[in-house]
């Protein structure tokens, strides 16, 4: 590398210490029961358009009168018979909704991947009803960091947390898993949003090939996944016809991951 490559890199390492330095400070040490509880009953003192998104997500800024912390509030819920989108296959039965992203919150908390959504619950504002995230500190997108291209600091513990994301795509079969919803935090956590495309109904999966690697646990817990307690989670945001989807998909990811491990032994495959 370079003079000019390491002091450019040394740059950027200053800055994004910086970044996490500050956010540390502002960022409200909650449990998650006290987030849920700020975002379902704080008080909106501002709204504005978020920067990214084509999905009308609103940036709002709360605040209990001790805690002030901003949130994203989606609305949408559109179904189409059918739909279509530029290098894509028209799909029937289209459904882009907020409470996938509810879903998706619900069904990670399930498998023990809680810490890689943003708390988010239902909320009404306005008299429409959304699914309303606490604002994460992040530093940039996935797409940002490869158009940079920036490394990870540590390459395997980033890509152990891409493992896990894809196998959570997979199960929900999220269409729209793009680089621009993979937020990257100041200490290099990876952060899944934005899954109101996902839900579909089918029992295949959609792109196997992304299945490389699997962790343990969320082998396990997808294992353990019980179809009642999820329907119990979601009942107001997944159809029988989703669950019995996301089930569906559950069983060949598991089914992929053993056969896989048959193939080329478990240190391989398992994490």
């Amino acid at each position: 590398m370079s003079r000019r490559a390491q002091r450019i890199a040394f740059s950027l390492l200053l800055a994004f210490a910086f970044a996490a330095s500050a956010r540390a400070v502002q960022e409200p040490q909650l449990t998650e029961d006290e987030m849920k509880q700020f975002l379902l009953t704080a008080k909106v003192i501002k709204d504005k358009g978020a920067p990214k998104g084509i999905t009308g997500v609103r940036r709002l800024t709360l605040s209990d009168g001790n805690i002030t912390h901003e949130a994203s509030f989606q609305t949408i819920n559109e179904f189409k018979t059918r739909f279509e989108s530029l290098g894509s296959p028209a799909e029937m039965n289209f459904r882009d909704s907020y409470k996938y992203d509810i879903a998706a919150y619900e069904l990670a908390k399930l498998l023990g991947l809680g810490d890689m959504m943003p708390v988010t619950v239902a909320r009404k504002r306005a008299g429409k009803e959304g699914a309303l995230s606490w604002w994460l500190p992040f530093q940039m997108d996935e797409l940002e960091r490869i158009k940079r291209k920036i490394e990870p600091p540590d390459l395997g513990a980033w890509n152990r947390q891409m493992y896990k994301m894809r196998v959570f795509a997979e199960l929900v079969y999220d269409t729209d898993r793009n680089l621009g919803n993979v937020l990257i935090s100041p200490e290099w956590h990876l952060w899944m949003i934005d899954f109101s495309r996902a839900f579909r109904a089918h029992h295949e999966l959609r792109e196997p090939k992304n299945l490389v690697k699997c962790d343990r646990q969320l082998l396990q817990s997808l294992r353990l996944l019980d179809e009642k307690e999820l329907t119990v989670r979601t009942k107001d945001y997944l159809t029988r016809t989703e669950i019995q989807g996301v089930m569906a998909r559950r069983d060949k990811i598991v089914q992929y991951f053993e056969q896989l491990v048959a193939q080329k032994g478990e240190q391989e495959v398992l994490y």
